[in-house]
């Protein structure tokens, strides 16, 4: 009853998902039929194991409701200032708008490399690439899949020294650098991106040959208007530097002043902890950053200003609340004794000690719907495991980092709710694309890479 219930709960919440049925009541619901199936008590599963325990939902929305918001409010100014209109046009001028998808990935590539959140990348990017996608002719669905191309796959878990949550949590777990398994890491990046690309072309020339183009969602806003109306390209970067700079910062302050400079009690010190101390309200403070500024450049958002923040903020709340309520049935799932039983089944098979790592990231991974959430439970109960086998550190940093980034794309996973959330697209609309990009394509680089690696030893 127990295995079988939580089976069905994860099949029931990705077939609920790709219905359109609302992803809120899908979690609640599911979450409730694991607790009842797994017999965990009801009252602290609802209130404590789905709510606010360590992967609970009201954990989640509390700890990035700032972020969540900040990137809203970044996104709304500088899609109504028209500096992401103005934006896309420019590269569209230069680069020609055919390439809207290679603009898209590269861009959130460069952004995520940097060390910007996936969810603050998917604000900033979108009003930007209404306005390229407009222009090429190209879906939303294929915008989407770009945007989890360059942000969710190769520049979180693959390409080394990669400042990503994944890349850190294997680091500090296993004593390595962020540039363990080098040559791997570059490998699995380059395999990713080539895949990706060329799938996303091959179906934008599908999509042409269909004559399927862009449609608008019910709450985009592009407004129409002439190249003299648009701020000009150089003006309309300034907000998106600044916010790029202050997020990187206490990166190149490191670089020229040394790490001696946390151990002094100077106010450069200070600033240094206080940013490598707050991953979430530095990247905060940079959107902040970047928005009062916007506000300032341009009059078409200074003149009512507060209301298009406010606006903002409210952008926020539904990609926060879908994403929370995913996030609390992975916690709900994670109490069960047939989570424990099935990661520690996998860890005792007979299957070689590669494979059935990998088997292990990408099983926790999938069932919490959260490649970070399950690379962190990997690494605190069955890493060890894996190292007394043989694997060289480095080794299983670079895989179980990459494997992390498989499976947990499932419909049910958090970042994929909040991305298509807000793109205002459903899981049947975008998700085989997303599906390709973050699934599909991760697995098969990283299961070739294992193969290089077996026939290494």
């Amino acid at each position: 009853m127990a295995i079988a219930g939580l089976l069905v709960s994860v099949a029931l919440l990705i077939w609920l998902a790709l219905r359109g049925v609302d992803i809120i009541f899908a979690a609640l619901l599911c979450s409730l039929l694991v607790i009842i199936t797994n017999d965990l008590p009801i009252a602290q599963g609802l209130t404590e194991y789905f709510s606010f325990g360590p992967l609970g939902a009201f954990t989640f929305a509390g700890k990035f409701f700032l972020l969540f918001a900040a990137g809203a409010m970044f996104g709304r100014v500088m899609g109504d200032s028209h500096a992401a209109a103005s934006l896309a046009m420019a590269m569209v001028r230069k680069l020609g708008a055919h390439r809207a998808l290679w603009i898209t990935t590269l861009a959130c590539a460069l952004l995520t490399y940097g060390g910007v959140v996936v969810f603050v990348v998917v604000f900033a990017m979108y009003p930007l690439g209404l306005k390229l996608l407009q222009e090429a002719d190209i879906p939303k669905r294929l915008f989407c899949a770009a945007l989890a191309l360059g942000a969710g796959t190769f520049t979180l878990t693959a390409l080394p020294g990669t400042p990503s949550i994944h890349n850190v949590i294997s680091s500090v777990s296993l004593g390595t650098d962020l540039f363990a398994g080098f040559w791997l890491g570059l490998a699995g990046g380059i395999g990713m991106f080539a895949g990706g690309i060329w799938y996303l072309e091959r179906q934008r020339r599908l999509a042409s040959a269909h004559g399927e183009g862009f449609q608008p969602g019910p709450r985009d806003r592009i407004v129409e208007l002439s190249d003299s109306e648009l701020p000009h390209w150089l003006v309309a970067c300034l907000p998106l530097v600044v916010v790029l700079l202050t997020i990187m910062l206490p990166r190149i302050l490191l670089l020229l002043f040394g790490e001696d400079t946390l151990a002094t009690e100077s106010a450069l010190s200070q600033l240094l902890n206080f940013a490598n101390k707050q991953p979430i309200v530095w990247p905060s403070i940079a959107l902040f950053c970047g928005t009062s500024l916007a506000v300032l450049l341009f009059p078409a958002v200074r003149r009512n200003a507060l209301h298009t923040i406010g606006l903002g903020t409210q952008d926020s709340i539904m990609p926060l609340v879908n994403t929370a309520a995913v996030i609390g049935f992975g916690g709900v799932v994670t109490k069960t004794a047939v989570f424990a039983e099935s990661t520690q089944y996998v860890l005792e098979s007979s299957l070689p000690p590669l494979l059935s790592m990998f088997f292990s990231v990408s099983l926790v991974s999938a069932i919490t719907g959260s490649a970070s959430g399950g690379l962190q439970i990997f690494m605190q109960t069955m890493a060890p495991a894996y190292l007394e086998m043989g694997i060289e550190p480095e080794t299983l940093h670079r895989i179980a980092t990459m494997a992390s980034g498989g499976f947990d794309s499932l419909p049910h996973c958090g970042a994929v709710v909040a991305m298509l959330t807000i793109t205002q697209l459903t899981h049947k609309q975008a998700y085989r694309d997303v599906g390709m990009i973050t699934v599909v394509i991760p697995v098969l680089v990283t299961l070739s890479l294992l193969g290089v690696v077996a026939l290494g030893q």
